[in-house]
């Protein structure tokens, strides 16, 4: 199972790139706007706050707790 922030975040991420290629009314982003949205209930009921998901602007994201995968450095 995936720990709960990365995979709410791959979820958002795979929403809005199907809005963007699709647009929001796409059968497949509506579907993937509601797998995120579950991510990110489960993400809560986990305990995580929203900033755990979302960290702050200019904010470090190695820094936010509870991220046990790993980033790459741009």
């Amino acid at each position: 199972m995936r720990l709960p922030i990365p995979a709410a975040r791959a979820a958002q991420q795979r929403a809005v790139r199907a809005a963007a290629a699709r647009g929001l009314a796409h059968p497949v982003t509506r579907a993937l706007l509601a797998a995120a949205a579950r991510a990110a209930a489960s993400a809560w009921e986990a305990g995580h706050r929203v900033r755990d998901v979302h960290p702050p602007p200019g904010t470090d994201r190695e820094s936010t707790p509870c991220l046990t995968t790993s980033t790459t450095a741009t």
